[in-house]
């Protein structure tokens, strides 16, 4: 069984999220929820949400079929995060000059599934 989560428009820079992406990749969801919540990084918030909502849809999709449910035996199959818009900001500068800054945002997606030996 497989379940996704995605998160759009997320306020972080996509390689800095990717950091944190990278960290728990291939690693037990469960395992994977304690790396992220002990990382320093201000990136690992979002991607443990992500993470932890892929968690919550797998229970609920277990549920629906009637299938045996165990947090311990899911894997972190694949992550990944895309580039998303990027917010146009202006900041005044003297002599009628203008600073552009550009916000970034990311799309995180993580998919969590049973281990390959289990099924």
């Amino acid at each position: 069984m497989e379940a996704k989560a995605i998160a759009r428009h997320v306020r972080v820079t996509p390689r800095k999220a990717r950091r944190m992406v990278d960290l728990i990749r291939g690693k037990k969801a469960t395992e994977a929820v304690n790396i992220l919540k002990f990382a320093p990084q201000s990136a690992a918030l979002p991607v443990r949400k992500v993470l932890e909502s892929a968690i919550a849809n797998a229970r609920f999709n277990a549920d629906k079929a009637g299938e045996a449910f165990h947090e311990n035996d899911l894997v972190v199959k694949t992550t990944y995060v895309d580039e998303g818009v990027t917010l146009k900001r202006f900041r005044a500068r003297a002599q009628g000059r203008a600073a552009r800054i550009n916000k970034r945002t990311s799309h995180i997606t993580v998919i969590v599934a049973n281990k390959e030996g289990d099924r």
